[in-house]
């Protein structure tokens, strides 16, 4: 089966404090989306990429892929105003039947192995989502500003990479956008298919604030030992 990867790389960085997005930022002396790409690559000698950037940064991502890859495997496309828009918009470029990663770019320590999990999983059910159990204890805040306690073994963590036949993931979206649509997974839900879970990686974090950083350093570090 044909495999294409959307990676997802236009978010602006606020939370991190820096004026360059978190996908251009160093870590182990490379950028945080050589991480994610290479590991894309390395997965399967067959997988397409299909990076999604911000119009202001695809000069920047072009550099990346020009100075680390043989760029005959990956595209470029530009994002849109919401990540539905920019998945939507990478979907534009798959040509043939496939199975389609959709994956944060920004999620750079994720392994080979999730990725091939993930894949095997959609391969025969359709979809597959990986997702972690909280190791927190949770509480909902209700509309009244009241909260309670909820079982956290009914609660698990989503992860990328999201994972579809195409044959379900671009019907789903061609519906209309709506402002609960998250991720990939609630799109195909509210076009009316289930969805399958798989077992994620802890380590498989999204590099959101600083401190989210030095852990993949760490995590990226711990491997090369």
């Amino acid at each position: 089966m044909n495999k294409v990867a959307i990676i997802v790389a236009g978010g602006a960085g606020k939370r991190m404090g820096s004026e360059l997005p978190k996908q251009f930022l160093m870590l182990q002396n490379k950028p945080v989306l050589y991480h994610t790409l290479n590991t894309f690559l390395s997965a399967y000698d067959d997988l397409q990429i299909v990076l999604v950037l911000a119009e202001d940064y695809v000069d920047m991502g072009r550099e990346i892929i020009d100075a680390y890859f043989e760029n005959d495997r990956i595209r470029i496309a530009v994002g849109g105003a919401t990540r539905f828009d920019s998945v939507k918009n990478g979907l534009a470029l798959v040509e043939d039947e496939a199975i389609i990663f959709v994956h944060d770019a920004v999620r750079c320590a994720l392994t080979t192995a999730l990725i091939h999990r993930c894949y095997e999983t959609a391969l025969e059910m359709g979809t597959a989502i990986p997702v972690v159990k909280s190791s927190d204890s949770l509480r909902i805040i209700n509309e009244d500003g009241l909260n309670e306690a909820i079982d956290r073994e009914k609660i698990v963590l989503v992860q990328t990479p999201q994972v579809f036949h195409s044959k379900i993931l671009i019907p789903a979206f061609n519906i209309d956008y709506k402002d609960w649509f998250t991720d990939e997974a609630s799109v195909v839900e509210a076009f009316g298919m289930m969805v399958t879970l798989v077992e994620g990686e802890k380590q498989n974090l999204k590099i959101t604030h600083p401190v989210d950083l030095a852990i993949a350093e760490q995590v990226l570090a711990d491997r090369t030992q």
